[in-house]
């Protein structure tokens, strides 16, 4: 896991602002910072050693013949084999990056099919003098771009681009849809009007003095799914627990130590029993998961009962409500955009005492509930995208007319010919996993520490999305056959425990531990021009007086209050 930048033009201060650049987002590479630069492109790469830790596999990376230079944020988890591949050329190191480049140059972007793995690249040709640049199948690490000067300008994370002089200007639709409808804009949006982001799944091709950029999509999902066939049920629990004890195995290949994270649901039991499966005699992999000392949220007592079974390490670490404050400004500089409330300041406690042990790599279970129909709202049409929420999470009454004139309510594909695939699609490639899979980026990078998802897997994910609702849903269980398969593994007990979505009291600590703290964040919030100041001091005196049964809106405001500085 790394951070990469680049410039490409004829920018006379390329050298300077790209050591800028770096140093701006050296926490998710410090083991290493350096850049290359000649009269059309400048690229620089923040290295946090994962594979490979001779120097050697450092970057900017150079082909054999000079030719061609990569920059690479990720892992190929499957590099081993694509190596045997690939036939005349003399690898000098033992890094996933080469095998990366050497295809490219076999096989240009149709070696992308062939990648399982997490990666934003950059790669420029010399001779063509042309830039290729590729995101992964979801989108798991980010690339950001923008032209400012007629120069292009790109790098893992926004404020990196704002370092480069990019102007910091909300995107008024993106504001104004995340107010009204919890949206968090479509893929190649961000918060920020000049800033875009490569949408996951696709590459583009650029030369210098163009214009704009054209990305076109590499990973055609709905084509993959409709070719893969209905399998009953033994066929289906076969062939989904050979691929999931596959992926795991893959997830592990590393050079430094891994862990995983857990907590008492579903998802996290059967990574749980996944890598004792693999790794039955090895009780020194350490699990993680946090927790807030109050038992009506706390999955401890279920975390427990689970490594009890398998005796691993376990990690508590505490999220107390004194370090909300300043955690909240800390990630929200890290995040550049809005997150996930107070579960993700929760979910940083992990990464923060991780690092503190050594333990570069983590694994978590994101990914099943949008694979397996999970959510609760697959089942009783609420409408709403976030999880357990019984009224509206959102309130657009607060914004003023004007500003309500740029909402633009998205409209998402719907590829399928029944509802529930389709909210599924739209929950992995518009809603759900983008927005989960920013947080968890920005957070495990904010502690330079690797996360991976071994449940995006793209061959897991096609292969449950591609099952009827019946193998999803079943005596109104969901995520049906990943219980069966975890029944087998961990027992009924752990399988069939209810979902759990609310994690941290952050409702309870917002009316009382921190009331402080949220009144005068609010009030300063509604000085915003875009904003009616009278509309939010009422909904807040609301919830002061009881009325919270949920708090989304107030930590909206919160959120954009903090990334607004």
């Amino acid at each position: 896991m790394c951070g990469i930048v680049g410039i490409v033009g004829v920018a006379s201060d390329k050298k300077q602002v790209i050591q800028k650049m770096l140093d701006k987002q050296e926490h998710r590479g410090p083991d290493a910072k350096d850049f290359w630069s000649n009269e059309d492109v400048c690229f620089g790469h923040n290295r946090l050693s994962i594979i490979d830790l001779n120097s050697n596999a450092n970057q900017p990376m150079f082909s054999n013949d000079g030719r061609y230079v990569i920059v690479f944020n990720g892992e190929i988890y499957n590099y081993k084999e694509l190596k045997e591949t690939i036939c005349n050329y003399s690898f000098k190191t033992q890094s996933d990056t080469e095998v990366l480049l050497a295809l490219y140059i076999q096989k240009g972007k149709e070696m992308l099919n062939e990648l399982n793995g997490m990666f934003s690249f950059a790669i420029w040709d010399t001779i063509e003098k042309k830039l290729f640049v590729a995101r992964d199948r979801f989108g798991v690490k980010p690339f950001y771009y923008s032209f400012h000067n007629n120069n292009l300008y790109f790098a893992s994370e926004i404020k990196t681009l704002f370092e480069a002089g990019i102007e910091k200007k909300k995107n008024k639709k993106v504001w104004a849809n995340y107010i009204a409808f919890g949206s968090y804009g479509m893929p190649s949006e961000t918060f920020w009007e000049s800033i875009n982001q490569l949408p996951g799944g696709h590459f583009f091709e650029y030369q210098v003095n163009q214009t704009k950029i054209n990305p076109i999509k590499w990973y055609h999902f709905v084509g993959n799914v409709s070719k893969l066939p209905k399998l009953n049920e033994e066929e289906l629990k076969t062939e989904y627990l050979r691929l999931l004890i596959d992926s795991v195995k893959l997830r592990f290949r590393s050079d430094v130590p891994v862990g995983f994270n857990s907590s008492g649901g579903l998802d996290s039991s059967t990574l749980l029993a996944i890598v004792n499966q693999i790794f039955p005699e090895n009780k020194t992999i350490e699990a993680f998961t946090f927790y807030t000392n109050d038992e009506r949220y706390d999955e401890v007592p279920w975390v427990e009962m689970m490594v009890n079974k398998t005796q691993n390490p376990l990690n508590k670490c505490l999220l107390e409500v004194n370090q909300v404050a300043d955690l909240i400004t800390k990630i929200s500089c890290f995040q550049d955009e809005p997150f996930g409330g107070f579960p993700t300041l929760a979910y940083s406690k992990i990464f923060e005492e991780a690092k503190n042990r050594g333990i570069l790599v983590l694994l978590d279970g994101q990914g099943m509930d949008e694979a397996w129909a999970g959510y609760d709202y697959y089942q009783n049409n609420t409408g709403f995208t976030i999880q357990g929420t019984k009224s509206s999470p959102v309130h657009p009454e607060i914004l003023t007319e004007e500003f309500k004139n740029y909402c633009e309510k998205e409209e998402y594909e719907k590829p399928f010919d029944n509802e529930l695939q389709n909210l599924q699609y739209r929950d992995l490639f518009y809603t759900k996993i983008p927005r989960a899979l920013r947080f968890n980026d920005r957070i495990s990078m904010m502690y330079s520490t690797e996360l991976r998802e071994p449940f995006l897997d793209y061959r897991l994910v096609e292969l449950a999305f591609a099952q009827p609702k019946e193998m999803k849903i079943k005596d109104g269980k969901s995520k049906w056959m990943l219980r069966e398969i975890v029944k087998d593994l961990l027992g009924n007990e752990v399988a069939f425990a209810p979902k759990r979505p609310l994690q941290t009291p952050q409702r309870e600590w917002i009316a009382v531990e921190l009331h402080q703290y949220m009144n005068d964040k609010i009030n300063e919030f509604a000085k915003n021009e875009f904003v009616k100041h009278d509309e939010i001091i009422r909904l807040w005196d609301e919830y002061q007086k009881g009325n919270q049964e949920n708090s989304f809106y107030l930590w909206q405001w919160i959120n954009l209050n903090e990334i607004l500085k």
